[in-house]
């Protein structure tokens, strides 16, 4: 359990959780990692813990650089428990501690530990001299919760980015010029599209708050730091937050006797028809936050249901809630499938994806098996509307 340095005098000494699979109904195939960095000064500043079990992980990292008592400063970006759950124990060790945080942070602390905590309140533009070095804060609300805030530390010129740029992935490399850039850019993507996507709007203006900030190394609270592919990461962020789609298209459905599932078929080869990019995604074996993953940066999204008892399948009905909390913009969308005697499944796709804000075109319904015919209409019809 070493620490690892990241310059002279700072280093990481978080937690890696090589056996989480899921994160809040994220599948986390890669594990994870919980980042915190200690600096050593004149005052000694901790930047956020890690979750609970993995505290004593921490304590041992910590412990091969200095004793932990000694920690002067405790630096909260972020009050959710992943990044806060060591810090009980740790004002144990060392109580004198102060707690730097957004006014939201000390909220947040308070109802989630109900601690009688000394803390120090921050905002955009306060700065903490901890003696050779100073502490720059910059407050990130709803990037990803209303506490959020960022710490910048110049002269080294680390960004310490909380969730910004972080990736759901245990590895023992610290850095992106360590391990396959592909993979740490795969899920950057993943932890984008199903945490940060519906803060694109406060992601720009992050992006912007910080954009005067001479950045040699991102180190974000999950995951890798970034040192050598700054300009990738950062590049990718201002596509996603700006809503930048590919002309690809999702293909996303689940099928009882196989209907659904031919009319899936059929559009998708109006699109591939067209040199449009297809990627056909069962339900059943596709999990919801991979399917995200592919909608971040896809234009057209096809949901596909057969009717069950008057409703869309239950896999089906899943995704789409889970869709619309993270709330894609402006994409075109389509919904399909097929029924008996109830025509119900297609009709209430269409109404969650309209009020998804997608653009709707018009939905196909097919009674009970769709005829060679009636399939080779359906791509003639697709293929006429996105020409």
């Amino acid at each position: 359990m070493l620490p690892i340095k990241l310059k002279s005098h700072i280093y990481w000494v978080g937690g890696i959780d090589w056996g989480l699979r899921n994160f809040h109904g994220y599948l986390t195939q890669r594990g994870s990692t919980y980042n915190a960095y200690l600096i050593l000064d004149e005052k000694i500043a901790l930047l956020d813990t890690v979750k609970y079990y993995l505290f004593d992980e921490m304590l041992e990292r910590v412990s091969h650089v200095i004793d932990p008592a000694k920690i002067d400063y405790i630096i909260s970006n972020h009050v959710e428990m992943d990044h806060s759950g060591g810090i009980v124990k740790l004002k144990e060790i060392a109580p004198k501690a102060a707690i730097i945080t957004s006014p939201n942070g000390e909220k947040g602390l308070k109802a989630h530990y109900n601690k009688n905590w000394e803390f120090k309140v921050v905002k955009t533009g306060d700065t903490l001299k901890i003696g050779k070095r100073t502490l720059h804060f910059a407050l990130t609300p709803m990037v990803h919760w209303p506490d959020n805030m960022v710490t910048y530390l110049p002269g080294d010129n680390i960004l310490f980015s909380n969730d910004a740029f972080g990736q759901h992935l245990a590895s023992s490399e610290r850095f992106d010029d360590q391990y396959p850039i592909n993979i740490i850019i795969e899920e950057a993507k993943k932890y984008y599209a199903n945490i940060v996507l519906p803060y694109s709007k406060q992601v720009q203006k992050a992006l912007a708050d910080v954009s005067n900030f001479n950045i040699e190394m991102i180190a974000p609270s999950h995951g890798i730091i970034w040192r050598e592919h700054l300009a990738d990461i950062i590049g990718h962020y201002q596509k996603w937050s700006a809503n930048q789609t590919d002309d690809k298209a999702l293909i996303i459905y689940d099928t009882m006797w196989g209907s659904t599932e031919k009319i899936a078929v059929a559009i998708g080869r109006a699109f591939e028809s067209e040199d449009i990019k297809i990627t056909m995604l069962n339900l059943r074996h596709n999990h919801i936050s991979d399917i995200m993953t592919e909608i971040l940066t896809a234009k057209y999204v096809c949901v596909g249901s057969p009717t069950l008892n008057s409703n869309m399948l239950p896999t089906v009905a899943a995704f789409l809630t889970y869709l619309k909390g993270l709330a894609p913009q402006d994409r075109i969308g389509l919904a399909f499938g097929s029924y008996g005697w109830a025509n119900r499944s297609v009709v209430q796709i269409d109404e969650i994806l309209r009020g998804c804000g997608f653009n709707m075109l018009e939905k196909i319904s097919v009674n009970y098996i769709p005829t060679e015919t009636g399939l080779q209409e359906i791509t003639s019809r697709i293929k006429g509307v996105i020409r």
